[in-house]
């Protein structure tokens, strides 16, 4: 059965992709045979090539060729490489997305797969419940290590949605105008506050999962100083002093992250101390730390009630 069209004359069961990659010959490749296998294949799938100066262009075009619904567009060559790249790659190509009608539009970085039906289940989840604006769900790495959220309640962490795959409801991401270009990074979890903070719900579902094929951070940075750029970035966004405090303590009290909370705490006060620039808006910040807040106070009391079950029970 068709389902019919919403008042704004959008299809409310249509979504939409876009992919920004630099270089991924490597992991495109997996990630295309996920989206083709798809149970509900995107309208139209942008592929933003960013300078490219590997295969990846004509491993793009090959596929063009035999699902017209898949586009490439290819931005200008550039020498460095930094997160704000996501967000122009991605802003460009919502703009070839103007002439679509569709009532969903998804960010998904090239190293990912997914099953099947992922796509189908995001938008059913979506099509059930008009408030929420960002939807997602838990990604599993290469080594078997699932997405997890230190030092946050459960009701939090499922109101996070990684940036690995980020399906939006078109009318939410209008509202927060794309996604926010910030070399440092954090240009997604930028996205999804800034959705929380315009009234719209967010929501990871832990009934499936996405496989991320490149550990978390490794594309910027090496790997042993991603909680150094983590703690660098809990200040660019605006984390309360005492959040990233805490944070810090609970990394270094939990073996073997002895390293990665040390690091996360030198890169928070490093960058606090060089008063590095913020790179949100300052409302956005007030609204950061009022979550952080009721956040932690969740969490006291949840440990203080002697009948608490543990997070994720």
């Amino acid at each position: 059965m068709i389902a019919p069209a919403d008042s704004t004359g959008a299809h409310p069961r249509r979504y939409a992709l876009i992919t920004a990659a630099r270089n991924e010959e490597a992991f495109l490749p997996g990630t295309l045979a996920a989206v083709i296998d798809q149970t509900q294949r995107p309208e139209r799938w942008v592929i933003v090539s960013d300078g490219s100066t590997d295969a990846t262009d004509a491993i793009v075009q090959r596929h063009a060729a035999a699902y017209p619904w898949i586009r490439l567009l290819r931005l200008p060559e550039r020498r460095d490489r930094h997160f704000a790249a996501k967000a122009r790659c991605f802003n460009a190509g919502r703009e070839a997305l103007a002439d679509l009608n569709c009532d969903y539009i998804g960010n998904l970085d090239a190293d990912i797969t997914v099953g099947p039906d992922y796509f189908a289940f995001l938008v059913d989840r979506m099509a059930r419940n008009p408030r929420l604006g960002v939807v997602g769900t838990p990604f599993v790495e290469d080594d078997g290590a699932i997405e997890r959220h230190s030092f946050t309640p459960r009701s939090a962490t499922l109101s996070h949605v990684s940036g690995a795959c980020q399906l939006f409801r078109r009318t939410c991401l209008d509202e927060i105008g794309g996604y926010m270009p910030v070399k440092g990074g954090a240009v997604d979890w930028i996205a999804v506050t800034s959705a929380r903070q315009k009234g719209w719900e967010t929501h990871t579902f832990p009934e499936r999962l996405c496989f991320h094929h490149r550990r978390l951070g490794t594309g910027t940075h090496h790997a042993a100083l991603v909680p150094f750029h983590y703690g660098r970035k809990a200040h660019l966004t605006g984390s309360h002093p005492l959040w990233a405090l805490l944070r810090g303590f609970y990394i270094l009290g939990r073996p073997p992250f002895l390293a990665g909370g040390l690091l996360f705490l030198s890169g928070y006060l490093w960058s606090a101390l060089r008063r590095a620039p913020r790179a949100v808006p300052p409302e956005l910040i007030t609204f950061h730390r009022a979550e952080q807040m009721a956040r932690l106070r969740q969490l006291l009391l949840g440990r203080r009630r002697p009948d608490a079950k543990p997070a994720g029970a």
